[in-house]
C-alpha cells in the first residue's frame, strides 16, 4: 500500500523499473477550453478538491466568455490563446507548459471525472505510457456518434493490430516525455486523440483501457457531425498513410491487380486480346504498391527509436 501526492491509496503491484514516483508537482492537469464558462468553474474546482498538489491547466482557446476568468478563479493556470487554435493546438500548447512527469488530458465541460483519474494512473504505475478512458456504448453523445467511433476503432485495431476500444476519448494520462516525443504530429483541430494513440502503438509504447462512463456535456457542443464526420474520415486515411502505409495502400493494389486479370480474362475470352484497359490497372496496381512500399520507409525512419 502506497499513499501518493494525491492522497489515494493504492493498491495495486509494479516493478520499481515502472513505478511512478508521484512526488509534489509531479502532476499535471491540461484541459483545453473555448466557451466553457457553464463548466470550467465547477470542473476546476472538483479537481482542485480532490488533487490539490497536482497542476491545473486550463489553455482558453480563445474564448469569448468568461472561461479564462472562472477558470483562474477556482484554482488553475490559464494560458489564453488571443483566437481560437483548435482543441490539438490547445492540448500542445499545455503540453509544452506542463511541468509534470505525468499529464492528464480531460474535457473541461463536465464530461469526464476527475475520480476517475486515479484510476489511469494505476494502469500507468503498472509499466503502460498511455491510459485511455474508454467510453461506454451509454456514453455516446448520439447513435450517429457511436457508430462512427465504433468503426474508427474497428479500423485503427485492424491497423495497429492492437485492440483500440475508444480511439477518439480526450480523457487519458501519459508520460510526459513520450507525449511530447509526439508533438509535431498532432493537428490544431479534433483529431489529437487519435493521432496520439496511433503513434504510441506504432512506436511501441504500450497503451491500456480503462472503462469509463462520461456525463452529458454542459453547453453546446463544437462538433459539427456533418461536417467534421467527413473531416475525421479524412483523418482516419492521413493517419492510415502516416502510421501503416502498406496496410492501405497493399489492399489498393491488390485491387487494381484483379481487375486487370478479370478484365484480361474477360477480353480473351471473348475476344481473344489483351487490352490497353487491362495494362493501365495492372500497371496502377503495381505504382500504387511501389508508393506504399517507399511511405512503409518513410514511416520506419519517422518512428525509429534511438538507444
Amino acid at each position: 500500500m502506497k499513499e501518493d501526492i494525491l492522497g489515494v491509496r493504492s493498491s495495486f503491484v509494479a516493478s520499481d523499473a515502472t513505478k511512478l514516483d508521484l512526488t509534489p508537482n509531479a502532476l499535471s492537469i491540461i484541459l483545453p477550453a473555448r466557451n466553457e464558462s457553464g463548466a470550467i468553474g465547477q470542473t476546476v474546482a472538483r479537481i482542485r478538491d480532490l488533487y490539490p498538489e497536482a497542476e491545473v491547466i486550463v489553455v482558453n482557446d480563445g474564448s469569448t466568455d468568461d472561461t479564462a476568468t472562472i477558470a483562474e478563479r477556482a484554482g488553475a493556470r490559464v494560458i489564453s490563446k488571443p483566437y481560437g487554435m483548435g482543441n490539438g493546438a490547445a492540448i500542445k500548447t499545455g503540453a509544452r507548459a506542463a511541468q509534470g512527469d505525468v499529464l492528464v488530458f480531460m474535457d473541461a465541460d463536465g464530461q469526464h471525472d476527475p475520480a476517475d483519474i486515479p484510476r489511469l494512473l494505476a494502469k500507468l504505475d503498472e509499466g503502460y505510457d498511455m491510459v485511455v478512458g474508454a467510453r461506454g456504448n451509454g456514453s455516446q453523445a448520439s447513435m450517429g456518434r457511436g457508430l462512427a467511433n465504433g468503426f474508427y476503432n474497428r479500423l485503427a485495431s485492424w491497423m495497429t493490430n492492437h485492440p483500440v476500444l475508444d480511439l477518439t476519448s480526450g480523457f487519458r494520462a501519459a508520460r510526459a516525455e513520450r507525449f511530447r516525443e509526439f508533438i509535431h504530429l498532432l493537428p490544431n483541430g479534433f483529431s489529437y486523440p487519435t493521432t496520439s494513440t496511433m503513434a504510441f502503438f506504432r512506436s511501441a509504447y504500450p497503451v491500456a483501457y480503462v472503462p469509463i462512463v462520461a456525463a452529458r456535456r454542459v453547453g453546446r457542443s463544437h462538433i459539427r457531425p456533418l461536417r467534421d464526420g467527413v473531416r475525421f474520415l479524412l483523418i482516419i486515411f492521413k493517419i492510415a498513410t502516416l502510421f501503416s502505409p502498406l496496410k492501405l495502400f497493399a489492399p489498393v493494389a491488390a485491387g487494381f491487380a484483379l481487375l486487370g486479370l478479370g478484365w484480361y480474362g474477360y477480353t480473351y475470352t471473348t475476344e481473344g486480346r489483351f487490352t490497353n484497359m487491362s495494362a493501365l490497372l495492372m500497371s496502377a496496381s503495381v505504382i500504387v504498391f511501389l508508393i506504399g512500399l517507399i511511405s512503409e520507409q518513410i514511416t520506419n525512419l519517422t518512428y525509429k527509436r534511438e538507444g
